[in-house]
This record gives C-alpha cells, structure tokens and sequence, in this order.
C-alpha cells in the first residue's frame, strides 16, 4: 500500500503541492500499556523533485506528527509535468510516488 497520496495543481504559474503521508511518527519517548518504550521510527528527509529537479527539501525530526500533511508551492511548472514526491526515516525504510501536475 502506498503511505504518499498528493495533489499538484498548476495555476496563474504557481504549482500547489499537497501530500497526506501515512507514517507513525514515533518519537522513542512513548511508551506502550506494558510501559516497554516505543522505539523511535520517523521521516528524516522529504524531498520532492519537478521533471528531475529538485524543488525542495525537508528534514524532519521526531517534532513531526503522526501521518503527517505537506504542501508548498513553487514556480516553473506546468500542467502535465511530472512530480516525484520521496521520503526516507531513521529505519531506512523510504517510500516514493510520482504524479503528473493537473
């Protein structure tokens, strides 16, 4: 199952970009009903890239919530473009989707 489901839109120049990704966040501070500490398991880079390109990058830490919601804009884009949108967390686990801006 895909855990990145995004939106980008083109418009008046301005692309949009909205991702919803499912992840737990954990910040290796919780602990579980048995009181066994939850071991820390979070996204530690976002980045997102235009026909190749890159055209951001976020690092993200354990202050990051549960499934986590990202959007920003940027300039240069059109619609039908492609946008790749990849992250990876502490465990090396990572998960990318690429779609084309409407």
């Amino acid at each position: 199952m895909a855990s990145i489901k995004i939106r980008a839109k083109a418009e008046g120049g301005v692309t949009t970009v909205k991702a919803l990704i499912s992840h737990p966040m954990e910040t290796g501070q919780r602990k579980d009903k048995s009181g066994a500490v939850i071991p820390a398991h979070f996204i530690q880079e976002v980045v997102c890239e235009h026909n190749g390109n890159n055209v951001m990058t976020a690092l993200w830490g354990v202050a990051i919530s549960k499934n986590p919601y990202l959007s920003f804009k940027f300039s240069g884009a059109k619609p039908g473009d492609s946008l790749q949108l990849t992250w990876v967390d502490n465990k090396g686990e990572k998960d990318s989707t690429k779609v084309q801006i409407s």
